[in-house]
């Protein structure tokens, strides 16, 4: 029986090989294990084989294959995700998009730009730069990340708190369905009134519904004279009352918190040095554009009161772009650092209003199951979006360590629920989270999403198993 699978594995994989090349279908133990798989390391990846196609037409045409031989199909972007949305674990064929990484069409009256799916985030970014344009959508990430995986999962980032999600930068898309059909949504208008807007069906699929080959991406200006102030607090509380000072007065680009737990972990890792010298339980970083004297001295009478209030212990301000971007070095190299303890993310939202109650119930359900574990906090604050990293002990069996972390996470996620927020508020579903989507989605919800996802796939073989279970 095993001889006949392998067998039949092989002819498959000649097949593939007749549809693109040798050398663009890889699947040698090395190549299926780094394509494989995602940022997450808690499933061993069991790819078929790794495909390279170079545009739409191969892609197509992959898709149609894999229909005919009831074969699932992965997509692989930068293979960054946190919710293992990426991993191929029963002898999938992975798609990747490395080779699909043109930029073309540029529209400076538009300001728009068309992208394969391979694109590298930071292209993007450098491409607008060139273009005296910005694309705002920003994470650690963005130098591996790509533009099809971003859309797919409806990246977030550090600026959302100003400029949104992916899904508000995607003036169209070109896609090809699990049915194999290629389907342009949208045509980059920006007023499309005709009907469902397929498009936002596959902004945050995951890769359910079909494949994401081509996208055209709204650039924006690019922000000037920005200045970041980096705040030592002493509690939650404080952290959002220090943001409902600043918001009424400042139009923030950004608003991010961590705990010293987490800044001990990187000035330990990198040459990133302490912002000043006193320690404080959480830090508060705000970014705005500092266009004139008068606002740099708002800021610094709002520092005053905060200082006063003892809302904040201590604080900087940046005086050049070098000292911006150090200040910035302390929460953007958490998540690097601390993947080597391979942490267990609970990416979770509610109303930003609710922070703090929400907050203080779940670090008290957190410090009383996890009394041995390193907990690292760390988030987007601004828009109700906080990162609970549980970092697994050294001499912990990943898989028990798995376990016990998932049997909080029940605890966790019904506190997420009472507060009616998102067990996954920017990284996904993917196989991690599929168990507690009913913990943010009704009954009712999922039944049409399972309908949608057979309606553009019906053989199911689009990322099958990630999301949802048809």
């Amino acid at each position: 029986m095993s001889s006949q699978r392998d067998a039949d594995h092989q002819q498959i994989i000649a097949q593939l090989e007749q549809l693109l090349e040798p050398k663009r279908v890889l699947t040698d133990a090395e190549s299926l294990e780094n394509w494989g798989r995602d940022w997450t390391r808690f499933h061993t990846p069991a790819p078929l084989a790794i495909a390279f196609p170079k545009d739409i037409n191969e892609v197509q045409a992959l898709v149609r294959f894999a229909n005919e031989q009831k074969l699932g199909i992965v997509p692989s972007g930068g293979r960054t995700g946190l919710s293992s949305g990426a991993v191929a674990l029963n002898g999938e064929l992975v798609i990747s998009f490395d080779r699909m990484n043109k930029i073309s069409d540029f529209s400076p009256v538009d300001r728009t730009v068309r992208c394969e799916a391979g694109v590298i985030t930071e292209q993007l970014q450098n491409f607008a730069e060139e273009q005296e344009l910005y694309y705002p959508v920003d994470f650690a990430s963005s130098g591996s990340s790509q533009i099809g995986g971003n859309i797919a999962t409806n990246a977030g980032g550090i600026k959302v708190i100003r400029y949104g999600m992916t899904r508000d930068w995607v003036a169209g898309l070109k896609v090809v369905t699990g049915k194999g059909e290629i389907l342009e949504l949208n045509h980059d208008l920006l007023k499309n009134n005709t009907g469902y807007d397929l498009r936002q069906l596959f902004i945050g699929g995951e890769g359910t519904l079909g494949l994401i080959v081509e996208a055209t991406m709204r650039l924006v200006r690019p922000p000037r004279d920005l200045t970041a102030l980096l705040l030592g607090v002493p509690d939650m509380p404080a952290v959002m009352r220090v943001l409902e000072r600043f918001q009424k007065a400042i139009d923030l680009t950004a608003f991010e918190f961590f705990s010293e737990k987490a800044l001990a972990k990187v000035v330990e890792h990198h040459p990133v040095q302490r912002p000043f010298e006193s320690k404080t339980p959480y830090y508060a970083l705000l970014e705005f554009e500092c266009l004139n004297e008068e606002l740099m001295e708002q800021a610094m009478n709002l520092f005053e009161e905060c200082l006063e209030a003892g809302d904040v212990e201590d604080g900087v301000i940046s005086q050049s772009l070098s000292q911006l971007e150090n200040l910035w070095k302390c929460r953007e190299y958490i998540s690097e650092t601390i993947t080597r303890w391979t942490p267990y993310k609970n990416d979770i939202s509610v109303v930003t209003s609710k922070v703090p109650m929400f907050l203080e119930e779940i670090e008290q359900v957190v410090n009383s199951q996890y009394p041995d574990f390193e907990i690292i906090w760390f988030g987007h604050i601004g828009d109700g979006n906080l990162h609970l990293n549980i970092l697994k002990p050294d001499a912990l069996d990943r898989d028990e360590f798995l376990q016990q972390c998932e049997n909080v996470s029940r605890q966790v996620f019904d506190i997420v629920q009472q507060y009616k927020g998102s067990v996954s508020a920017e990284h996904g579903v993917g196989l991690l989270k599929k168990k507690w989507l009913g913990y943010s989605r009704s009954e009712a919800e999922i039944s049409y999403m399972k309908a949608i996802k057979l309606a553009f796939d019906p053989n199911n073989i689009m990322n099958p198993g990630k999301m949802l279970d048809v």
